[in-house]
């Protein structure tokens, strides 16, 4: 069997991809927003016109088996959860591009069937 050998700026891509994931650091997914909200005192500003909210309060939120999961945000930890989610954004980014990359070696290799998809198997059943 033919192996698949990746040309030398394939392996150098190859190579910077790998380099750029092992030094990301931490990653986390989901979204930081920043939220300002009205209590429920009828008597308080935030009630007033215009109105003056409370806040900002800073929430992160993911989704965890199909869920949204949120999480208040201490003003003090809001720069590393920014730092987390774009290093998160950066990871499936470079997995992706990992992912062509390999697949565009693979298509290239000998014996390659790019383009050809095999066909389902038949659901029809014939009747005697």
């Amino acid at each position: 069997m033919d192996s698949v050998s990746p040309t030398r700026r394939q392996q150098a891509r190859s190579a910077r991809i790998s380099a750029e994931l092992a030094s990301l650091g931490l990653a986390l997914p989901g979204t930081l927003i920043e939220r300002h909200v009205r209590c429920g005192k009828p008597g308080c500003r935030c009630h007033a016109d215009p109105p003056a909210l409370h806040g900002p309060y800073w929430q992160w939120t993911r989704k965890v088996a199909g869920k949204t999961i949120t999480r208040l945000v201490p003003d003090e930890q809001v720069a590393d959860y920014r730092q987390w989610i774009a290093n998160d954004r950066r990871l499936r980014d470079l997995v992706a591009e990992l992912e062509a990359l390999t697949l565009a070696i693979a298509d290239a290799g000998p014996g390659s069937r790019r383009g050809l998809r095999s066909k389902p198997p038949s659901t029809s059943q014939s009747i005697p």
